[in-house]
């Protein structure tokens, strides 16, 4: 950060950088919004409220020196992450900001990067709080979902398909260069990389497509790894995984050995992918959906019977490297989210 604004006050602050006006047409659903002690907020008729809170920590989900604008982009944009998995259309976002100081040029960068995904996905910012302190960055999200149409990490059957959308690992590998700066590798590959890690994508829209279609989901955060036994569990299934099948990106290739893009695939955490259930009968349905959105969608496993998560390379057992990320483990010391 700069050298603070001495003249801005918290109300000057909010006032200035997150409270911007939106279209009407955006503002449905919203009865009072920002300037007020709470917001007022009206689902959809035969809706289910969907709920969504994540915390950014610099130094701990971000490295001290990322852009400002991708840190407004990275705090909206992991939560639209948990939307999707949920099958939940994004509506409302509320915002609380601890920072060192009120620094009028990084909070333009943030609040630009926040809004614009915020208007992308239709989300209007309705209340919040600023306060001084180390910064960290808390954003909940509020959406709707049809009752009875939202998707679940339980909902998985024996039989069903694993899918994973776009590709895995890149995230990570983004936060591995941006940090260390390697030399004698494809610039252009490290550089597409950083920004996937800057830039997450959410699949909200693939989200939406899934209802009714795929048995469970949920998003890659914690990496496939990781995350994968917590799906598995909740549907009381065993899942079992081809480990060459996992989708890597050309930047990936090129930039690291296939061993190296692996173990990133498997366990770096941030992707914020689609990870999907399907019956083998539903799953064209799921692919035709993908490519409507440009998407690829690809099929790595399949659950069973069972309890635990197995891996394969080439036929071969297969045991990962690391689990993924947990933040209270003893292994957890580095930057990552």
């Amino acid at each position: 950060m700069s050298a603070p604004d001495s003249n801005l006050g918290e109300f000057d602050l909010i006032g200035r950088f997150f409270r911007r006006a939106a279209p009407l047409d955006a503002q449905q659903g919203v009865v009072l919004g920002i300037g007020d002690d709470a917001a007022l907020l009206r689902l959809p008729e035969g809706s289910d409220l969907v709920a969504a809170v994540d915390t950014l920590v610099a130094g701990r989900h971000f490295p001290l020196i990322t852009d400002a604008h991708s840190v407004g982009h990275r705090a909206l944009a992991v939560n639209l992450s948990d939307m999707a998995a949920m099958g939940a259309m994004p509506a409302w976002a509320t915002l609380a900001l601890t920072m060192p100081s009120a620094d009028a040029s990084w909070l333009q960068r943030f609040s630009d990067g926040l809004l614009e995904l915020a208007r992308e996905h239709g989300v209007i910012l309705v209340g919040g709080d600023t306060t001084r302190g180390p910064l960290t960055v808390s954003l909940q999200i509020l959406g709707s979902v049809p009752r009875g149409a939202e998707l679940r990490r339980s909902g998985a059957k024996a039989g069903d398909v694993l899918a994973v959308s776009g590709t895995l690992g890149d995230s990570g590998a983004g936060l591995e260069f941006a940090t260390s700066r390697p030399r004698a590798v494809d610039r252009a590959a490290v550089d597409a990389l950083i920004r996937r890690f800057d830039y997450p994508t959410p699949r909200v829209q693939l989200g939406l497509a899934a209802r009714y279609v795929a048995s469970a989901a949920m998003d890659i955060s914690d990496g496939l790894a990781g995350d994968l036994p917590k799906l598995a569990a909740a549907s009381g299934l065993h899942a079992h995984v081809q480990v060459e099948r996992l989708p890597l990106s050309a930047a990936m290739r090129a930039a690291v050995s296939e061993a190296q893009a692996r173990e990133w695939a498997l366990a770096a955490g941030d992707d914020y992918e689609l990870l999907l259930a399907a019956a083998p009968s539903m799953y064209p349905k799921l692919e035709a959906a993908a490519r409507r959105l440009n998407l690829t969608l690809s099929i790595i496993g399949e659950l069973s019977s069972g309890s635990g998560v197995s891996w394969s390379l080439h036929g071969a057992p297969y045991i990962p490297a690391t689990s993924g990320y947990d933040h209270f483990s003893q292994a957890s010391t580095q930057i990552t989210v």
